[in-house]
Parts: C-alpha cells; structure tokens; sequence
C-alpha cells in the first residue's frame, strides 16, 4: 500500500487521506500518494511570525551557526537513509551525492562562514562609519537586521533535498523561519529529510515548516516582511512574481530558473590539445550527470566550425560507452527522468529541436535500458543534435529539452561565439574552455554580462575543477534574464539577502551602541587595568588603553632594516630620499606596525592567548627620523564563538582597533588586530 506523504504545519504533521499518486522513475508503479487533507495556510503564516521568529530572535548569528552546524551533522549520520530513497527518483549514487552531500556540506559551508563572519548579536554593521559632519559629532554608517518575516521556498524536482538546504542555510542563519514547498514529483524524498530534521531536535519551534501539494493561497498571505524564493522553470516563474498580493506589498522574489547554458570551446584549442579531451569530457558529463535534469545543464555546446566534425565524433563515442537504466544494476551510469510526465516533455521537445537541425546521436542508437522491470520507468536516451546555422535558427536558443539533451552549434570567429551565448536571453552558467589567458580576458568579461557564473576551463583548472555544473555555496547561483534574475548562495551575500539593511546617523557614541562595535569618535573607557588583562566576558566595547611615547630614531631604522632585510632606499639613501614627496628618510611601516605594538602590548602571560591576523591596515603618513609616535587601543568589536580548547577553556574573538599618532596628533597608522581571548570560566 502507497504511503501518503505529510505536511508538517505549525509543528505536526497534517495528511491521511490520499491525493495525487506519485510514481517511481525506475518502473512507474505508485510509491507514494500526496495527500488531499486541506492545509490551513493563515495557521502556517501565523506560526511562523508568532512562533519561528521569536524562537529564532532568542539566539544569535553565531549560535544559530553552530546549530546548522549540529544539525549537518545529524543528518550526515543518517544520509544512507536518504540515499535508499532518493533511488526511486532515477538517481544514480553520483547523481544522490551532489543532492544529499552537497545539502549537508552547504549547511557545513553557512555554518563555518558564519561563525567566521558573523557576529555572536542580531545586528550586522556594515561599515565603515563615516563622518557627516566637520566637528567629529555626527556620523553615519549601515546595519543589516532580520526582517522579522517568514521566507516561503520553491523547489523544483530535480534536487529535493539540496534545493531545500541551500535556502534553508542562510535564511536559518538570518532568523527567518521557513516555509519548504517541493515539487510534488520528488516531493517524498523532501518529506524524508524533513522529518529528521524535525526529530533531530535542533530546530527551534516554528522554524521549518513543509507543504507537499498546492500553494494554495499561501502567497496571498505574505507581507512585506516576508520572501519567497523560487526554482523552477521560467515560465512558472513569471506566473509567481505577477502574484498581485507579492506586489502589492513589495515582497521580495527571487527566482532562479532554468536556462539554456552553455560551453564554448575557443578556437585555439585543437583536438590534439589536453583542453579538447576536457572540453569533451565536461559536456558528456553535463548531458548525463542527474540525466539532464540540472538547471545548470550544457545546453549549447559551441564549437567552431572546422571542428564541428571531431567534436560530434568525441561526443558520440562517450555517450555510446553510457549505460542507461536501474542504478542498482552494476556498471549503470545514467539513470531516469524523474517521471513520465517529464519522458514526454522532454520528447516533444526534442522534436521542436530537431527541426531544421541533425541528429547525431539518439534512441536510435542502441538505447535499450537494463534492470528488472524498467520498461515502464522515465527513461530517456541520451541525445546530441547539431545546428549548423545557429544565428537563424531560433529553436536552439529558445528550447529547452530538461534531460539528456545537446545541441553542437557552429560559430566562425570568438565575437560570433559570444554573440550565440548570449542569444540565451540569460543563463545561469557558461563554460569557455581555452588554452589562451589573451582569449579569456576578451571573452569572460563579454559573456559575464549574461551568466550569472562563467567557468574557464584549462588543463590547469581540471586538477581541482569542481565542473561546469556545480553551484558552490562560497559563489553566487542565479543569473540574469531567462535564468530568473536572481541570486543565492555567494557566501554570506545569501544571508544578507534575508536581512533589512538600514542607514543609521548619530552621534559616533549612539552608533557604537547600535552596532556593537567602537565607531571612531565614541566615547571610550579607561581603567587602572590593561585591556589585555580583561577576560573575554569582563572585556567591554569601547575599553581602552593610550599608551605612552615613543621616539623614533636612526638606529631604529637601521636595526629594523637589518633584521628584516628592508634596505628600500627610502629608508637608507637619504640623498635619493630628498628628491621624493618625504623630502626625507622615512622609518620601515612596519617598524611603526612592531613599535605600537610594542607599546600596547602587556607582555605578561594573560588572558589574550594570540594575535591571529590584521585588517584593514594603512600607514596613512610617514614616520620621520625624530618623530614621536603613541598608540590608542581599544576593544572594536567581541565575537563569543562559543567554543572551548582541547583543555575546555573557553575562548572569543576580539578584534581591537588601533589608531597610531604622531607628536601632532596626526594619525600615522591604522588597522585592527584580531586576537584570541580567554573566558573565565
């Protein structure tokens, strides 16, 4: 008997009676039903807002970061799970790899990038602040807070479990709690992770919520506060963002759809050449890898015209060497579309492509796929086409087949390659591959302005390449036009994109509160103790040292310069430095770097345990022979990681904003020292 998947709405799990049968990829036989229980979507909305985001509010970026951390971890222990299921889409092992390893590394990924970039508050300053006004009294700068709305995510088929996580990450780190609505096709693997999710424990109430079946009326319920993020095809798309209730209230959209990408092999690669063998290599894998079924899919493969022949040799020769069928059979490399529905989609629009056009390689060719009882199962036949006019013909940039489906398009000339790509309308990546840094510095920036990704491809790249067609949390996913105009992923730019960003003007004081950390100007505290001392927990934004003088003289430069080895000429031929903007000899800047830190420094074992890194350093005037220079210290900015050592000390970040100054009080130097610091307790 067919189970019947669950909605997981305001924290249970509503569904018993049976609706739309969902089928296996591999046989067609019902594994699945969805279910016809009505979801109440104004409770969905309403526990969300009055449950989720103050669960959520109760902790801060950098403890919501160790949570997706824990819960990748949880769900890493359970993938084998996960991976019995996701057979029934079609997938083969790779296939399950990319959509459930690449998932939990992307809740790795947001999880390491936050607690490395985000602060341990719920308020993000985006600095620097600067000043407004000529007296020092009046600054302003930027924050970014959470919205205090709900994030609603549409997925498509193909990735049910990555299309969700990849959302998820960086709205959970921004304090949104989400409403996950999957394609229906693949809809149980989602419900699957779901409810580890849930019985893992490590979501706060509200903060995930799963709708299997229709929106229904769902985004007539949404504020501006809210967001909705889409994946899909574009036509969906442009159906979704005309919700009126959407633009009535300026809700954000953000779609990422299916485009029709492409690779360009650039015309100084010969067949002779490694980038040949590569270029091959990557469209073969794009066309079969997930059967086709990828938004990020090679599409059009753009060739130059006097090697049209040997490319359609190459590729033929790879796709005949491709098993095709259950991937639980022994040596099967491709598996199946995610349904029927989708085996006739993806017919009738090969046959919309084949018009005017050859094909090279079909079903025709010895498709016959192996396994007991796939007769009947969603498989289709990998496919190569060629274009030979593809300036006229309008199929191959408007069409898009969603499987294993290709199309080989001559060009003459790279100013004729980069026109094709870019008669896509938009895409969401592009492949050159090139043995020519002169080519690629022509071309990338020519097809940047239509992909949202552009891979260059050379036997150098493809010791560590990731591939054409892997989205990668640390870069943006998205691209302009057809692909949706819209962006995720791209590190923490995603989380920014689930927060409201506000200008904030006041006095340096007020803004030091705001932000949580010291604005130059504000007012600063000092005390009989050195800051170095301070615990992490006794260490208070704005604590402060100024520290006494130092001269500086000629015997300086010339130790520094003989313990470093800088013997630059500023700072040894004073006959050369005359004729220069100093009129002078000037001390090394890294002299004045050790020599602050020589006077801010407690030398005593304490509480700061390392200095890890600077940011942000200028040497902003020179340091004369007898100039005298002093230091200000003060604690910028506190990250509590909330992290023990090997020994359970626990340990913060702090990062101590340092002002240089000569004898009239001119600021010399400026940068901010990171240092570990030890808890108390």
């Amino acid at each position: 008997m067919p189970q019947t998947l669950q909605s997981f709405i305001a924290g249970r799990w509503i569904g018993s009676e049976a609706a739309t049968p969902l089928h296996s990829a591999l046989t067609n036989a019902v594994i699945y039903h969805t279910h016809a229980d009505r979801i109440d979507f104004d409770e969905a909305v309403t526990y969300a807002r009055k449950r989720g985001v103050p669960a959520l509010m109760q902790m801060n970026f950098q403890q919501r970061a160790a949570r997706l951390k824990a819960l990748a971890l949880y769900l890493l222990s359970r993938k084998e799970e996960l991976y019995a299921i996701s057979h029934q889409t079609g997938a083969t092992r790779a296939d399950s790899w990319v959509d459930i390893e690449g998932g939990t590394g992307t809740l790795f990924a947001y999880a390491s990038m936050g607690s490395r970039e985000l602060p341990s508050s719920n308020v993000l300053h985006e600095g620097p602040a600067m000043a407004l006004g000529k007296n020092g009294g009046f600054a302003g700068t930027h924050i970014l807070v959470p919205r205090g709305g709900l994030a609603v995510h549409i997925n498509a088929f193909n990735f049910p479990i990555w299309g969700l996580l990849e959302k998820f990450a960086p709205s959970f780190l921004a304090a949104m709690p989400c409403i996950g609505k999957p394609a229906s096709a693949t809809s149980y693997l989602t419900e699957a992770l779901v409810r580890m999710m849930h019985e893992s424990g490590l979501l706060p109430e509200g903060a995930l919520q799963l709708v299997i079946g229709s929106t229904g009326d769902l985004l007539d319920r949404l504020g501006g506060a809210d967001v909705v993020t889409f994946t899909g095809s574009a036509d969906t798309a442009a159906r979704l963002r005309t919700n009126r209730n959407l633009i009535a209230n300026s809700v954000p959209f953000t779609a990422e759809a299916d485009s029709l990408n492409c690779a360009i092999l650039a015309p100084d690669v010969t067949p002779d050449d490694a980038e040949f063998d590569l270029f091959v290599k990557e469209v073969a894998r794009e066309m079969t890898g997930k059967a086709g079924q990828k938004c990020t899919a090679i599409r059009r493969i753009i060739v130059p015209e006097n090697m049209v022949d040997a490319v359609g040799t190459r590729l033929r020769e790879r796709l005949a060497k491709v098993s095709v069928g259950d991937p639980s059979v022994e040596g099967v490399r491709m598996g199946a579309l995610a349904s029927r529905d989708q085996q006739r989609d993806v017919t009738e629009r090969v046959e919309l492509l084949a018009r005017g056009n050859e094909v090279l390689f079909s079903a025709r060719d010895g498709f016959k796929p192996v396994g007991e009882g796939v007769g009947e199962g969603a498989f289709f036949a990998p496919t190569l086409l060629l274009c030979r006019d593809g300036m006229r013909n309008e199929a191959v940039h408007d069409v898009e087949a969603f499987g294993p489906v290709s199309t080989i398009i001559s060009y003459n000339g790279i100013e004729e390659a980069l026109a094709l790509a870019a008669r896509g309308k938009g895409s969401l990546v592009s492949t050159l591959v090139t043995k020519d840094p002169a080519t690629a510095a022509y071309a990338v920036p020519m097809a940047a302005a239509s992909h949202g990704r552009v891979l260059v491809l050379d036997r150098e790249a493809a010791v560590d390449s990731t591939g054409h067609g892997s989205p990668l949390p640390q870069l943006k996913h998205g691209g302009p036009g057809r692909a949706g105009g819209g962006e995720e992923l791209g590190g923490i730019r995603a989380v920014r994109h689930f927060l409201q960003r506000a200008a904030v003007q006041g006095s340096p004081t007020m803004l030091a509160a705001v932000t949580g950390e010291y604005v130059r100007g504000a007012k600063v505290q000092e005390d009989a103790v050195h800051p170095f001392r301070k615990h992490f927990e006794d260490l208070a934004i704005g604590d402060s040292l100024l520290t006494h003088r130092r001269t500086v003289g000629e015997a300086d430069i010339v130790n520094f310069g003989g313990v470093s080895g800088d013997y630059f000429y500023m700072h040894f031929d004073e006959v050369a430095a005359k004729d220069t903007q100093f009129g002078q000899r000037i001390a090394h800047g890294y002299f004045v770097l050790s020599a602050a830190a020589g006077l801010f420094v407690s030398p005593a074992p304490g509480p700061v345990l390392a200095n890890y890194g600077l940011d942000n350093l200028r040497f902003v005037a020179p340091v004369a022979i007898g100039d005298t220079i002093r230091a200000r210290l003060t604690c910028k900015r506190k990250v509590d990681r909330n992290r023990t050592d090997d020994k359970g000390v626990g340990q913060g970040v702090v990062a101590w904003d340092v002002q240089v100054t000569n004898q009239r009080d001119e600021l010399v130097a400026s940068y901010d020292i990171l240092t570990l610091v030890m808890k108390r307790a």
